[in-house]
């Protein structure tokens, strides 16, 4: 919470596909965690306000399966290699993420130059 509060939008990004991770998430957490549809959406709000939501179109898409797939990359692994493209393609230097070990598999010159870092959020 402390980064996603910490940048303003100019400063801050996300892939457009976390917008549907948040949402499929939220609606079907656990008990009275979960969220309604309408609860969600009103989250996504924020975040749409918050963040510049940056989308790759089809040939891209297709380009960095095809480009990871070489790399040998397979399975739910695949998504975070696009989110990392998603920040490449921001210039991010930060990916904030509570998933680092697939970020990592990508491998620095990959998917982001050496100098952007990957770094866990929360505990």
């Amino acid at each position: 919470m402390e980064a996603f509060l910490k940048y303003p939008k100019p400063e801050a990004g996300c892939a457009a596909h976390s917008l549907v991770e948040v949402y499929a998430s939220l609606t079907r957490m656990p008990g009275e965690h979960r969220m309604s549809a309408a609860q969600a959406m009103l989250f996504l709000g924020t975040l749409q306000e918050r963040l510049n939501v940056v989308a790759l179109d089809a040939s891209e898409y297709f380009a960095g399966v095809e480009r990871f797939a070489g790399f040998g990359i397979v399975g739910g692994t695949i998504y975070d290699a696009m989110m990392a493209l998603c920040a490449l393609q921001a210039d991010a230097e930060t990916i904030y993420t509570w998933n680092r070990r697939h970020f990592r598999q990508c491998g620095r010159g990959n998917c982001a130059p050496a100098r952007h870092t990957v770094t866990g959020c929360g505990g």
